[in-house]
């Protein structure tokens, strides 16, 4: 019958009965823990915290994503809230023409609501595919919102201060060009 390798090791004098002992009882422990499923330092273990690590970041990106989308839908509800809330419902037969991206839209308006667009009391801000006329408090609060909705709200320009500073200065009525 053949030796095991300690009892070789013990008679050849590479080991002594300490260290023997001392061996055996570390394999003993180590297969109490496997069978416990208590191996701390055995790579399984490792590879299942590393996969655990992993799994935790992803759901922690997915719900990141999920909340960012829910933020997302929130906030254009409130603008679809807003806008239903205060459009301007009354319609003329004056078209008030108003660009978008490239290409010039016309909307139809009264005299008042045209007077109003242009001097930025109202704003044009576009629903869906249809466009709606709004107070400019209201584009403004969108606006803080989306700004890709609020199509056009005008502001008073410097334009009307050069202006008044020639107020004093009439034009000849027989003036011809």
């Amino acid at each position: 019958m053949s030796k095991s390798l300690q009892d070789q090791l013990l008679k050849a004098g590479l080991a002594n009965k300490k260290q023997a002992v001392r061996a055996k009882k570390a394999k003993n422990t180590k297969e109490k823990l496997k069978r416990t499923g208590k191996d701390v330092g055995d790579e399984v273990t490792e590879a299942v915290e590393k996969s655990r690590q992993d799994k935790l970041a992803r759901d922690r990106e997915l719900n990141e994503q999920k909340n960012l989308k829910a933020r997302e839908a929130a906030i254009q509800a409130q603008i679809v809230q807003l806008i239903e809330l205060n459009e301007v419902k009354e319609r003329g037969e004056l078209e008030f023409s108003f660009p978008e991206d490239n290409l010039i839209k016309t909307i139809s308006v009264n005299e008042k609501q045209r007077d109003a667009l242009v001097a930025g009391a109202l704003a044009i801000v576009k629903l869906s595919d249809s466009y709606k006329v709004v107070p400019r408090k209201t584009a403004e609060k969108i606006a803080e919102r989306d700004e890709s909705i609020v199509l056009l709200c005008n502001t008073a320009s410097e334009d009307d201060e050069i202006e008044d500073e020639y107020a004093e200065f009439k034009v000849p009525d027989n003036l011809m060009w």
